[in-house]
């Protein structure tokens, strides 16, 4: 190995941790993603020396690869029966870890929808999903939202408007006074947050799960400062949070709450997605209960 070749420990842990979740989270065994994220190193190691030192950014690179063996596997009769004994013995630990509810969730998908969704959810761009998937930009847009949708019917119970008002006041409350102790508990135990940032700002990558981690998550990106204000706003029908930075819509949430704590956070930052916030009549009609 060349001596430019040479990475930190921590950086290549972090790396083979993030294929791991997106195979895991594809194909919902995690036998199954060790074996995939192995195979892709195998192909990344096939390549000769000048063809590995053309590629920019090698993590785009195996990111691709994992989806595009995950799409592969997916695709093979009998998938499933396999996988699940690649990963008996440890398939309770790891869905645990990784929100059992929404894993079970994204199997009811299709293949598409569902990539589409995982890839987007660890922050992959636009463009090198759309590759992997096969389809057009416009149609993965359309085809995530389509799954994000599914998984917030399949999370949201029968709740109230007013239970869910107050809900997302509590949390704005809590997020505004950066009150941890008052955060976690307004949060199911196995929620999952997801932060969308397009690859265009250096957004958490993957979903968080968990009461604790995503409270830590949502204080540590919420933190005040000056010029930053957390406003309660209409987001997709219901109640969420907006986040300024000025004048600028930095961050828009939605929250789905199911029996008085919120299930799943949906977390926008990606600036293109976040370009009609910032229009005028958007600014206008902000409409805010509520400000930090």
């Amino acid at each position: 190995m060349d001596q430019g070749d040479a990475v930190p420990i921590a950086e290549l842990w972090e790396e083979r941790r993030f294929l791991l979740d997106v195979a895991h989270w594809m194909l919902g065994d995690p036998g199954a993603a060790e074996s995939v994220v192995d195979e892709a190193y195998q192909r990344w190691y096939g390549l000769s020396d000048v063809a590995r030192r053309q590629v920019a950014v090698p993590r785009s690179w195996l990111a691709k690869t994992v989806g595009g063996i995950c799409l592969g596997r997916l695709a093979l009769p009998g998938r499933g029966a396999a996988d699940h004994e690649a990963g008996h013995g440890r398939q309770s630990e790891v869905e645990e870890e990784a929100g059992r509810v929404v894993l079970n969730a994204l199997e009811s998908l299709s293949t598409t929808e569902r990539a589409a969704f995982v890839f987007r959810a660890f922050g992959m761009a636009p463009g090198t999903v759309a590759d992997i998937v096969g389809r057009t930009e416009p149609e993965l847009a359309e085809l995530a939202e389509r799954a994000r949708q599914w998984l917030q019917s399949q999370r949201t119970r029968s709740t109230t408007p007013q239970q869910h008002d107050a809900v997302v006041h509590t949390v704005r409350r809590a997020c505004a006074t950066e009150d941890g102790e008052l955060l976690t508990p307004s949060l199911c135990p196995d929620v999952t947050a997801f932060f969308d940032g397009g690859g265009k700002v250096r957004a958490l990558t993957g979903p968080v799960h968990g009461s604790r981690p995503v409270a830590r998550s949502l204080l540590t990106l919420l933190a005040r400062r000056p010029r930053t204000t957390l406003t309660t706003h209409s987001v997709n029908g219901r109640t969420g949070l907006v986040a300024r930075y000025g004048r600028q819509v930095a961050a828009v949430i939605s929250l789905d709450v199911a029996n008085d704590r919120v299930a799943q956070v949906w977390v926008m930052l990606n600036p293109d997605k976040l370009r009609s916030w910032n229009q005028p009549h958007a600014d206008g009609g902000a409409g805010s209960d509520e400000s930090a």
